[in-house]
């Protein structure tokens, strides 16, 4: 059997919080370097009443193995949850007693509409031996500040490459610390793409392509059916904002109407056909995805910040100011919205800038990484296109912001920290530094936590011109300010944004460093 192995990265919203949960508004998404990986192998195990099974393994977590017994027929698929010595250690049934409830709807609901596209004979095939799937997700998906300090490491980009791929967390996976990157997300659309690969319901190929990858059909169903497994399993139909980026990569994003799905949401849904509703030809998918990219020579910086104390911005409590003050509520939202687009505009001009003039983009880009923002505009003596994208730049720059701005008019009208004022000092002195083009707190709308902003991330947007030493770098000046931090600690991810577009097959498991010894059996 072949081995299937799928990556999914994770997200920022580095534009359109809260506003991203209505279809009247977008949101400007970055696909994370950070991904979940999924790999599939066959197992060797077998059963002698002629049930299959999976073998579901998350390595980095304690008890994380999850035994599930598989029985196909022409009609339905049913799924349990086992343990048996055939299949793990008998030393380690005990790990097989806690529960997955987002693998076991995957399982379940990806093999049901394999069942309908390929039909019995096909799936029995597929699943004869057994199943052996192993999950993974990059360290910058979780706090990585106690695994820092146990080795003795200062919490600092240069320590972060000494870590081990994809390290073992040491706790249970709901006692995890995460980073608010969207790993519930992510994950989900690894496997559901992965097992579907397995499946043969989409070809290979269809995840190793780099064109037109918003208009693929076979990602589009990918994309509908994890929305919908990742919905069902939280509960609720959330705006679907980090699975899109989970499938598509970098975009501007406008949310899909609740209601093309809530067939499937009842609890009896599972004797209901998939395909119909989940099919990319069904028109009340109404989402859209429009390319975006971060311009060149510029890097996303993150950071895990904790404030020592649990304060969680509720997104109810946004919503219920919404419906309570709808005039004063409106305009914000239309002024944000307005602010919000003007940033995506601001940004993919400036990759156009590049595009036309790669030599004076990239003039303007080493000038204004030694000046903060309020000097940029001040050399007489720049050429048109050079000053052109120095504009672009600092607009880029005012827009941020005007967001950040408007954010915290927000969160004082609705009594929710949006933007604390802990994180607001914080950002205040990124911002100021040489090269700093903007910065925010992540508009996460997480909704197992019922999290938005708050205290647990910043991003930025720098310069990262060629040529220059670290320490000349804006990278350098940033990680400087997070690491001397005296009223919050920051600690920084290594992530980026991701050069691949969103979920991919990856056809050697050698190419991705730590994976194959990370999921050993």
């Amino acid at each position: 059997m072949a081995t299937t192995v799928v990556s999914s990265p994770g997200k920022v919203l580095l534009a359109g919080g809260y506003l991203v949960l209505d279809p009247a508004y977008s949101g400007v998404v970055v696909s994370t370097s950070a991904r979940f990986y999924t790999i599939i192998q066959g197992e060797g195990a077998s059963d002698a009443r002629g049930a299959y099974r999976i073998r579901v393994r998350s390595p980095q977590f304690v008890d994380a193995t999850w035994i599930y017994t598989v029985q196909v027929d022409e009609n339905a698929v049913r799924i349990e949850q086992t343990s048996n010595e055939l299949f793990i250690p008998a030393a380690r049934l005990g790990s097989s007693s806690s529960k997955n409830k987002f693998v076991h709807l995957a399982l379940h609901r990806t093999l049901s509409l394999a069942l309908e596209v390929r039909g019995a004979p096909a799936l029995k095939e597929v699943l004869s031996g057994g199943l052996d799937i192993a999950i993974v997700g990059d360290n910058d998906f979780y706090s990585q500040r106690a695994q820092l300090q146990a080795l003795g490491l200062e919490p600092v980009f240069a320590s972060l490459s000494k870590l081990t791929p994809f390290g073992k967390t040491g706790v249970r996976l709901p006692e995890v610390h995460k980073t608010g990157l969207g790993s519930s997300a992510a994950l989900i659309t690894s496997l559901v793409s992965a097992l579907l690969v397995q499946f043969s319901v989409i070809p290979r190929t269809a995840l190793l392509q780099e064109d037109d990858v918003m208009t693929n059909s076979d990602r589009q169903l990918a994309h509908n059916l994890a929305q919908y497994i990742h919905c069902y399993a939280q509960g609720k139909v959330g705006s679907g904002f980090d699975v899109a980026a989970a499938v598509f990569g970098s975009q501007v994003y406008t949310r899909f109407k609740p209601d093309v799905i809530q067939l499937l949401m009842g609890e009896d849904s599972s004797s209901l056909t998939l395909l119909p509703i989940i099919s990319p030809s069904n028109k009340a998918w109404d989402y859209r995805v429009e390319p975006f990219k971060l311009p060149p020579l510029t890097r996303l910086m993150l950071a895990d910040v904790d404030a020592g104390s649990d304060t969680p911005s509720l997104v109810g409590k946004v919503l219920k100011w919404r419906t309570a003050d709808s005039i004063a509520s409106h305009q914000l939202w239309e002024d944000l919205n307005k602010t919000n687009q003007a940033l995506c505009s601001e940004l993919l001009k400036l990759s156009e800038l590049h595009s036309q003039n790669p030599k004076a983009y990239t003039a303007a880009v080493r000038w204004i990484s030694s000046l903060q923002p309020l000097q940029w505009l001040a050399n007489p003596n720049t050429s048109k296109a050079e000053g052109a994208a120095v504009e672009a730049f600092y607009q880029t720059h005012q827009i941020t912001q005007d967001i950040r701005s408007k954010m915290r008019q927000m969160g004082k009208l609705s009594d929710v920290p949006i933007e604390p004022p802990e994180q607001t000092s914080l950002l205040d002195a990124c911002v100021a530094q040489a090269g700093v083009i903007g910065g925010g707190v992540p508009g996460d709308l997480n909704h197992e936590l019922y999290l938005a902003g708050g205290y647990d991330a910043v991003w930025l947007l720098v310069c990262d011109p060629a040529g220059l030493e670290y320490e000349q770098k804006p990278v350098y000046r940033v990680g400087r300010i997070w690491h001397t931090w005296k009223h919050l600690v920051v600690t920084p991810l290594s992530a980026s944004e991701s050069t691949a577009k969103g979920v991919r097959l990856i056809e050697n498991i050698d190419e991705v460093p730590g994976l194959k010894a990370a999921t050993a059996v």
